[in-house]
């Protein structure tokens, strides 16, 4: 493998990147720039930018690896991840962005009238954050290390470096036609190769044996009911409570705007996805071999020379390491930019310095992680990640947005249950080796975790009678009331 051809899709992504974000400088002034973007931000270009950091490394690499491991369940995740996105139209895009909010710690406070409940909501997100970032970076020191003779911290570094001072330069506004960009960068840079291997494939005449590629016990019929049922639980739910996702529907002018913003982000990660599984399909016909742990998650990078040898082989690698850094890029600015919005606000007052400190120490901290830790698969990291949302963030914002007797003491006890058992399930998991029902309930703790935490969250707000906040029916027909003028949202950070 030629690895001109590689860093050289790498260096131009990073020259097209630093110019989009760098120009969006010059129009971050306000702190309404840096952390929503001035809520201007139109459905469809909004909804480019949703799709471009929503498609992680888990999808763009590990989609495949994953598949190429397990066989059909693996086809799931993408299932699960696009159709989160109509819980989220359904239940919360417009009614958080009618709240005024700027983060998903100033919602809770509004709403619940408490700045405990906030803080307890701020380190929640930063967990979440963070515990994203790390894959992303992972990824990157895996894609650059299999394409050229790097040491693997030179892809992460690179990739924190970049973001670190797109985010901290121009925030919001700058991000956003970096990651609408590097959306269809990533579509096109799978899209492609995609349609080189299946002609090639078509035309050579290859016989494929449908059993050896998807034998019956890797299908449907041998999935089992509560890994499966619970991992979709996990992903449905664990999308309303990914702050990256959520805090860009603060940008959209309006709830209308934001709910057409949801619409097209399905329709784009649909697509996305369909190509994204026609590639882990290819895998499992041209690359069985590499279908071993830490090597599956570079299928991928692997296909085109392997069926296209010479130049045009390498050609469609560049361009997939070039949509593989953009995901990289692109999921980790949006968690970025919505946590250094956290920490900005919480710790060091909100203005815009601080905001440029904190997108600075937002990604040092999961740089740091990565560099201390190993990969694990890219797809199961970020599996995690959804089952700690949603059995966190996710009640307590559902609840919030839809019933009235939420109280600042039922939040903080169901977020800290919640994240007391996902915790518990994850060291479950590697203590017990076995097979048997325990190991499977941590495994994929999704089924229990998230009725635990909101049956938590309703006891205690139940219990707390003094506790609903005053204004909770002004709060709430606030955020159920349609727009009534076009293009004309709520106050900013209105309590």
């Amino acid at each position: 493998m030629n690895p001109v051809f590689d860093l050289a899709a790498v260096g131009l992504l990073v020259v097209v990147t630093a110019v989009l974000g760098f120009a969006g400088v010059r129009l971050s002034r306000t702190t309404s720039d840096f952390f929503v973007a001035s809520r201007s931000v139109r459905s469809v270009w909004n909804a480019s930018a949703i799709s471009g950091e929503y498609l992680s490394a888990g999808t763009f690499l590990g989609l495949a690896g994953l598949v190429l491991l397990s066989g059909a369940e693996g086809f799931w995740f993408p299932i699960g991840y696009a159709a989160g996105y109509l819980l989220v139209l359904l239940f919360v895009a417009a009614p958080l962005r009618r709240s005024g909010a700027y983060t998903i710690p100033d919602f809770v406070e509004a709403r619940l009238e408490s700045r405990a409940a906030r803080r307890v909501t701020s380190v929640v997100v930063l967990v979440i954050g963070w515990l994203y970032i790390v894959p992303q970076l992972h990824g990157a020191a895996l894609a650059l290390g299999v394409v050229a003779p790097v040491p693997p911290w030179v892809g992460a570094v690179l990739v924190a470096v970049l973001v670190a001072g797109i985010v901290a330069a121009g925030g919001m506004r700058a991000i956003t036609a970096v990651q609408a960009f590097q959306y269809w960068l990533k579509l096109t840079a799978l899209l492609v190769p995609a349609v080189f291997l299946l002609v090639a494939l078509s035309g050579g005449g290859a016989d494929v044996d449908p059993a050896a590629v998807f034998p019956a016990e890797r299908g449907p019929a041998g999935a089992d009911a509560y890994l499966t049922g619970s991992l979709l639980l996990a992903l449905l739910l664990g999308t309303i409570g990914l702050p990256h996702v959520l805090v860009r529907f603060y940008t959209s002018p309006d709830g209308a705007s934001a709910r057409r913003t949801t619409v097209i982000v399905i329709v784009l990660v649909g697509a996305f996805y369909a190509v994204s599984s026609t590639m882990a399909l290819i895998a499992r016909v041209v690359a069985p071999d590499l279908a071993v742990p830490g090597l599956a998650d570079t299928v991928v990078l692997a296909l085109p020379s392997r069926v296209l040898p010479g130049v045009v082989g390498e050609l469609l690698t560049a361009l997939i390491v070039a949509g593989a850094f953009a995901a990289f890029l692109a999921t980790s600015s949006g968690l970025v930019v919505s946590l250094a919005g956290v920490v900005s606000q919480d710790v060091f007052g909100g203005s815009v310095r601080s905001f440029r400190l904190s997108a600075v120490l937002c990604t040092a901290v999961p740089l740091a992680m990565a560099l201390l830790t190993q990969p694990a698969g890219l797809v199961s990291s970020v599996g995690l990640v959804f089952v700690f949302a949603a059995s966190t963030l996710s009640p307590v914002l559902l609840l919030g947005v839809w019933w009235r007797r939420l109280t600042a003491r039922g939040a903080v006890a169901g977020m800290t249950v919640g994240a007391v058992a996902c915790g518990a399930a994850l060291l479950g998991a590697r203590l017990v080796a076995d097979a048997g029902p325990v190991a499977v309930l941590f495994a994929q703790p999704a089924a229990w975790t998230i009725p635990l935490t909101t049956a938590v969250v309703v006891v205690v707000s139940l219990a707390d009678r003094g506790g609903i906040p005053f204004r909770a029916d002004r709060y709430l027909a606030r955020l159920h009331t349609p727009d009534t003028r076009p293009g004309r949202g709520v106050p900013d950070r209105a309590t």
